[in-house]
């Protein structure tokens, strides 16, 4: 088995907000990959005095080892617990009913010799690809579904010159159109301070035997298919597994630096924390 990982910050002086892990316990009864992206703090606060590196590290840390001892929990029940077991680790002295409390995406995946099960919340990306070389990409699609005005918006910050007032202010609608979905019926959900919010996750499984590869992916690294298209999901699997993970993140640095200021390529950050995590059977 191959089991590697990479990530980068976005930019320097800010911290790193994605989280990666693995485990493989010692009883031999498979794997965990454990891959998240911390939600970048609104300008308004988030009512925590920790910060989303902290909590990313809190709620990636649990849902770790719960998916590792728990094997009798489903992953969403695992997520659902890990949320509350962070929840209470800071309840007492940070606002969790604060709307940009802390929150982070999530990508999941547990393994034994009969099933790999999987769990995506939001908008980082699992890559399975089968025996037969097919690769999958299991996604939460829903921030591509938001309902009007948000892609008239979108449409309408595309259109204004960039630097200009106008185009700043209809970029601040739109992100308020955004916001307003978020963890709301409608909208788009990412693991905060509610554990209710792991019923929305995408899950499922299949036999072990069917699968080669997995890859977890922040979005910072989906980029390279999803923003630049430089790649299609197979041939970002193939980058992974031939040149690695680091490989993944180093070809889309190079995409952001020929287009820094988004001019070919719109996007919300010019550079955003990226992070992959690769399994081989």
């Amino acid at each position: 088995m191959r089991i590697e990982a990479a990530t980068e910050p976005g930019s320097t002086g800010r911290p790193n907000e994605d989280f990666v892990s693995f485990a493989l316990p010692a009883s031999g009864l498979g794997g965990v990959m454990v891959v998240l992206d911390g939600v970048t703090p609104h300008p308004d606060g988030t009512g925590c005095e920790h910060g989303v590196p902290w909590y990313v590290a809190g709620l990636g840390g649990a849902l770790l080892e719960l998916s590792t001892s728990a094997r009798n929990m489903t992953l969403r029940e695992c997520l659902a617990a890990a949320i509350e077991r962070t929840a209470r680790r800071h309840a007492e002295r940070c606002d969790l009913s604060h709307k940009y409390t802390p929150q982070a995406t999530v990508v999941a995946v547990r393994w034994d010799d009969e099933t790999v099960e999987h769990l995506v919340l939001s908008d980082s990306v699992l890559l399975v690809e089968d025996v037969t070389g097919q690769v999958t990409a299991v996604v939460d699609d829903r921030l591509d579904r938001l309902p009007e005005p948000v892609g008239t918006l979108r449409a309408a910050v595309r259109a204004l010159p960039r630097g200009s007032a106008e185009r700043a202010a209809a970029a601040a609608e739109w992100g308020r159109a955004v916001e307003a979905l978020r963890n709301a019926e409608g909208g788009f959900f990412t693991a905060a301070a509610d554990p209710a919010v792991a019923e929305r996750a995408v899950t499922g499984a299949r036999p072990r035997a069917s699968v080669r590869a997995l890859a977890g992916l922040t979005d910072g690294a989906t980029r390279l298919v999803d923003v630049f298209a430089r790649a299609d999901w197979p041939g970002a699997m193939a980058v992974l597994r031939k040149a690695g993970p680091r490989e993944l993140i180093e070809r889309v640095r190079r995409e952001e630096a020929a287009d820094p200021e988004g001019a070919r390529f719109p996007r919300g950050k010019r550079s955003d924390d990226a992070t992959a995590g690769l399994v081989e059977f």
